[in-house]
């Protein structure tokens, strides 16, 4: 029996089991796995985390088949690779664009619920002679849970030098 095939808006093939066989590549459950995990989490995972994830399904899996199907997904388009710093490479799923604050303490990486500021290309082209067609910004500080950290240990620490005067 012949398997009966559609194809959507942005070139992927659904075929009748589900699967999805993305444009030019075989169809993978792991990388079905890897997709589904990166859609699913807010943590920006490095491929070391997707890697220990997906291993919990398909205990057999590699860490380079892992590192393959990233940089295959993100060169596709289908995932983001958010490269920054000296820090390890992190993947989102979340491809719509949307901005990114790093903490400097922890090293998390959390989505900046903000409104757009898209406008910043065509402030940019007035200084560049060649074609701008995007950017990628990252916010740097320290995060909510840091700062608590933080303060705790500061409050502790001044507790302490007044109980030994």
């Amino acid at each position: 029996m012949k398997k009966i095939r559609f194809i959507d808006k942005i070139g992927m093939i659904l075929n009748m089991k589900g699967g999805i066989t993305i444009a030019g590549t075989k169809f993978s459950r792991q990388r079905q796995c890897i997709i589904e995990y990166l859609k699913e989490t807010k943590q920006h995972p490095t491929a070391e985390m997707v890697y220990l994830h997906v291993q919990k399904k398909y205990p057999n899996i590699s860490l380079g088949t892992v590192y393959r199907n990233l940089k295959l997904l993100a060169d596709q388009g289908k995932i983001k690779r958010l490269c920054y710093g000296d820090s390890k490479e992190r993947f989102d799923g979340n491809i719509s664009q949307h901005n990114h604050f790093i903490c400097k303490q922890c090293d998390n990486v959390i989505d900046l619920d903000m409104e757009s500021f898209e406008h910043i290309n065509t402030l940019a082209q007035v200084y560049f002679s060649g074609k701008i067609e995007g950017h990628i910004t990252y916010f740097y500080g320290v995060c909510k849970g840091c700062l608590n950290k933080i303060n705790t240990e500061t409050s502790n620490d001044t507790k302490k030098t007044e109980i030994e005067k």
